[in-house]
């Protein structure tokens, strides 16, 4: 996939999954993502403007996590919108999980509207060094 060199936000849409059915009659889209890995962590890092922390829903279940996330643009106290070049919607993602993440040690933060979430390998898949000792 070529990098966008563009300044502009990039959104795009997510088709309905067949069966699937929204409660809420709003625009959906795939939020844009990096993921990066140093020694036994992952971390994710995933655009997600205008989305506060309680309007943030993760979920893991067997090796996908999910990431459901609601906008809400209000115009400040006495004010009403005029303009806006930003397309309002909703943000859904899903990844599909190594087998050796820990579930209990997954972290999410949210700054500036972008979530960060960090995973850690499980102990028992972290790679150790066997000596090997000189038989007798």
């Amino acid at each position: 996939m070529a990098e966008n060199t563009n300044l502009e936000p990039v959104k795009e849409e997510v088709e309905m999954t067949e069966g699937a059915e929204r409660t809420r009659p709003r625009r959906v889209f795939v939020p844009r993502a990096s993921i990066y890995e140093a020694g036994d962590e992952i971390t994710i890092m995933v655009d997600m403007p205008g989305v506060k922390a309680e309007n943030i829903d993760i979920t893991m279940e067997k090796n996908e996590l999910k990431i459901n996330g609601m906008v809400s643009f209000d115009a400040p106290e006495g004010y009403s919108l005029v303009y806006r070049e930003y397309s309002i919607g909703d943000y859904e993602r899903s990844f599909v999980l190594p087998r050796d993440i820990d579930r209990e040690q997954v972290n999410a933060t949210v700054k500036d509207g972008v979530l960060k979430l960090t995973l850690v390998r499980a102990e028992a898949y972290k790679s150790r060094k066997i000596n090997v000792q000189l038989a007798g």
